[in-house]
């Protein structure tokens, strides 16, 4: 793949809404033909009407179904003839400390956040070989500073960067580059329901140093993401302070910082806990209504479901 857009592919899971909708509006604006996928029908339809169903295959597709995935890169081939690019982006995060997370909200992040990027690079792999394509997973900067209550979130993410990593070093003999993407607070959905939900987590947010307190733009982490997949990036940063990070990282890690940061955020993960306890779920409304869906779906044997940034 050149570093020109133009006619070219790309696939992004978790499309319909938040950083994937943001990443499409952007390719489309560079002229690429966009597979989005998704659970969320409804505003799947939306978006693609947006960005003009000429151009845009929107796939309702569940990224912890590895034969969903694979049906839905079927689809992208007969529309498109191809797949240039992917871009596995589907993930969600949970509320609350490791004592106090309901398992299974953990469990099921686990399958969206890191199952589920598996299943979108091995569904696309063979694709993405036969135009020696470019993969960018989604990580964050939690792959690179643990933050309490965002254990099973962190945890994910410093999964899937490690994933990237080693997936470089395996298909780089076929032509295909690998990429990681690492943000920090992006006005997406998914921190705006934090916000809502957990008044102590947003005056933690206020209370984190320099711009590490600041939520940026999704318009400006749709360009980063854009321009990274156009240049085939080893590592989106948006913003790019979240660079500096990952060569801070040993110097995060160790008795001082964690004496520091113990102090500085003590009270909030216990205020954060209590907020929980009074919500009865660790994680937003709305993957809650989407857990039951999914149930309802498993009950009568349906396909399952999972969620998008």
């Amino acid at each position: 793949m050149s570093s020109t857009l133009h006619g070219k592919v790309v696939l992004i899971t978790g499309g319909a809404n938040g950083v994937g909708a943001q990443t499409a509006r952007e390719l489309r604006a560079r002229g690429a033909l966009l597979v989005l996928t998704d659970i969320d029908r409804t505003t799947l339809e939306a978006t693609v009407a947006e960005l003009g169903p000429e151009h845009t295959e929107g796939i309702v597709a569940d990224v912890t179904d590895l034969t969903s995935m694979e049906a839905a890169v079927a689809q992208a081939v007969t529309r498109f003839g191809g797949v240039d690019a992917v871009v596995a982006n589907a993930g969600i995060a949970s509320y609350g400390s490791v004592l106090n997370t309901e398992p299974e909200a953990f469990y099921r992040l686990i399958d969206i956040n890191v199952n589920g990027v598996f299943n979108t690079v091995r569904a696309a792999l063979p694709a993405l070989v036969e135009r020696r394509g470019y993969v960018l997973v989604v990580s964050s900067v939690g792959a690179f500073v643990g933050a309490p209550s965002l254990a099973s979130y962190t945890c994910s993410k410093a999964g899937v960067e490690n994933f990237a990593t080693s997936l470089r070093l395996e298909v780089a003999h076929l032509g295909v580059d690998v990429g990681s993407a690492h943000m920090s607070w992006i006005d997406t959905p998914m921190v705006r329901d934090a916000q809502s939900d957990l008044p102590a987590f947003r005056e933690m947010l206020k209370s984190l140093p320099g711009p590490m307190s600041t939520v940026t733009t999704i318009d400006e982490c749709g360009v980063a993401f854009a321009e990274g997949i156009a240049k085939r990036r080893r590592r989106v940063y948006c913003p790019e302070w979240v660079g500096v990070m990952r060569y801070l990282k040993p110097f995060l890690d160790n008795p001082i910082s964690d004496l520091v940061m113990g102090k500085r955020s003590t009270a909030a993960i216990i205020a954060i806990d209590q907020q929980i306890a009074s919500l009865g779920r660790s994680v937003s409304a709305r993957f809650t209504e989407e857990a039951k869906a999914e149930e309802a779906k498993a009950e009568v044997g349906g396909p399952r479901s999972s969620d998008d940034r």
